[in-house]
């Protein structure tokens, strides 16, 4: 039995992967090639902050996630508010405090930086992309939509 379920694991860690690089078109390291101590660490990484985002991305139109004191979250902020946008602010920590919690906010994102801003679901980018979207109108069309797109996480039954 562990060994069937370890070649599920591996199977859908194997889709997941393939997935993801099509989707993002970046290189990522193929799930197969982390060991299963790595793999179970980085499950649990801050799973409860994980967790908080993925329900508000899930459940609000617009949501930011970003962290104090730093000038792109506050710029986008201001943006949205600007173009009468409502939205959902998640702020974790700053420079000084919380990076492991931001940390597996971008592992789960697959974004490197904060902002990170999810439009019905979708991850629209940081502070120019977000702008970019503002200005051509695709970020109020979305959001003015009412199409969410599932939050959905892929994981390998253990």
């Amino acid at each position: 039995m562990p060994d069937r379920r370890r070649n599920l694991a591996q199977r859908n860690a194997c889709e997941f992967s393939s997935i993801h690089a099509r989707m993002t078109n970046r290189l990522v390291l193929d799930p197969s090639r982390i060991s299963p101590a790595a793999a179970e660490k980085l499950k649990t990484l801050h799973a409860d902050v994980v967790a908080k985002v993925a329900s508000a991305v899930e459940s609000k139109p617009i949501v930011v996630v970003g962290m104090a004191q730093n000038p792109h979250v506050k710029n986008v902020r201001n943006a949205l508010k600007a173009a009468g946008l409502e939205f959902e602010y998640l702020e974790f920590g700053s420079y000084f405090s919380e990076w492991k919690q931001r940390l597996a906010i971008k592992q789960w994102s697959g974004w490197p930086t904060f902002p990170q801003v999810f439009v019905r679901g979708e991850l629209i980018g940081g502070e120019d992309l977000t702008k970019a979207a503002l200005a051509d109108g695709t970020l109020q069309a979305r959001a003015a939509s009412g199409t969410a797109a599932p939050v959905t996480s892929v994981t390998a039954e253990a």
